[in-house]
């Protein structure tokens, strides 16, 4: 037999009609109030307007009775309208400041609601943020045990360094000609024997220049032309009478063409031509000047008998100093020929060369003064010792 049990009234209910319940105000008028949620265009108006209106006709019946003490003389009808100006104006002013900015409200409402979502945003982020990172870091972990263990090949025994190739011993320039022939035989045996010969003659002068210096029988073109080529800041160069035929040549075409071509790299080039008597001031001579004067050489020319005593001792021949520091020279025998071409490069007598330029270049004529020259010696007004 069970027993039934009777329920129990809340404790923190107070009793039925109890004063300053949600149900029974202090005030004694019931009233329920406004959920915090609720818009602010739906909740009851915090001042009745009974209560304004009675307050705009307390400040009527005010604002009469001092106008009707303080100015009787104005009639009843004044007197009732500032009573009725003053309670119209008591209603406005608390309808203005006493009603609360409803929309205002509504605003800052949808704010608080915005930042209160934005924040569980971020804060949702940053959770995810850390879930990834400590996921990438597991991962990152599990890749690196899985090449440390896996992919890592075991280390290669040592494997033993391959021989040398056996040293080619050279005794003398042949040999080392010879092995250059057998590199680069042709297979015909006239052709090796030529390529052979060829070699030991190059090398011959590579090793000769050695001593900085190296010579050859005859005229070497092709001497001149590589220094041309190979030069980087200057060529001064002289040309005697012997070699005037020279430049009608096709060696002195592509010589002439190396130069104009390290004229456009920015290197200058000179020439002074030196005459062994005034009879050679002619128009070839000065043809020959204005030709190598319009591919930018500069040009001069000087007669050595007219040239001062301390100029006329010293060598006459040709030489060409590049970059003022290799002298390329060619003598002549008594007959005017040139038998043998020298490359030197010792720097006291290049130096001596420079020094000897110099003086000849500063007595010299320039292509200006050497065709009033021509055409004083053509009119014959030109006094010079002919002898």
């Amino acid at each position: 037999m069970s027993t039934a049990q009777t329920p129990q009234p809340d404790d923190t209910a107070g009793p039925p009609g109890a004063v300053g319940t949600p149900e029974h105000p202090a005030d004694g008028t019931p009233e329920t109030p406004a959920a915090p949620d609720t818009p602010a265009s739906e909740r009851p108006d915090p001042v009745p307007w009974r209560r304004r209106l009675l307050v705009g006709l307390v400040a009527g019946l005010l604002a009469w009775g001092v106008a009707a003490l303080l100015s009787p003389e104005d009639g009843a009808a004044r007197q009732l309208g500032a009573a009725a100006l003053c309670a119209v104006a008591a209603v406005a002013v608390q309808h203005l400041v006493l009603v609360p900015d409803r929309a205002a409200e509504e605003r800052a409402r949808r704010a608080e609601s915005l930042l209160a979502e934005t924040a569980a945003t971020v804060r949702g982020g940053l959770r995810r943020y850390d879930e990834l990172q400590h996921g990438l870091t597991r991962h990152t972990e599990d890749m690196k045990q899985l090449v440390e263990t896996r992919l890592v090949p075991p280390p290669r025994p040592a494997e033993p360094e391959p021989p040398a190739p056996p040293l080619v011993r050279i005794e003398s320039v042949s040999d080392l000609a010879a092995n250059f022939a057998d590199v680069l035989s042709p297979g015909l045996p006239i052709l090796s024997t030529f390529v052979r010969l060829e070699m030991q003659r190059v090398i011959g002068h590579l090793s000769d220049l050695t001593t900085l210096t190296a010579e050859c029988p005859g005229e070497n073109h092709d001497w001149m032309l590589t220094l041309t080529r190979a030069a980087e800041k200057s060529i001064c160069a002289t040309s005697t009478s012997v070699d005037r035929t020279f430049w009608n040549s096709e060696p002195a075409s592509r010589y002439l063409h190396a130069q104009a071509e390290a004229i456009e790299q920015g290197v200058p080039v000179r020439r002074l031509f030196l005459l062994e008597s005034a009879r050679e001031l002619d128009d070839r001579l000065l043809r020959l000047c204005e030709e190598q004067q319009v591919l930018h050489i500069e040009v001069r020319v000087a007669v050595l008998p007219e040239l001062p005593p301390h100029l006329l001792r010293g060598t006459t021949n040709d030489f060409i100093v590049y970059d003022e520091a290799v002298s390329f020279e060619i003598d002549q025998d008594l007959r005017d020929v040139n038998i043998r071409t020298r490359l030197i490069a010792r720097q006291d007598h290049v130096h001596d060369r420079m020094k000897r330029f110099r003086e000849l270049w500063e007595a010299g004529m320039s292509l200006r003064e050497l065709e009033v020259r021509v055409d004083d010696e053509e009119d014959g007004t030109w006094m010079v010792d002919r002898g």
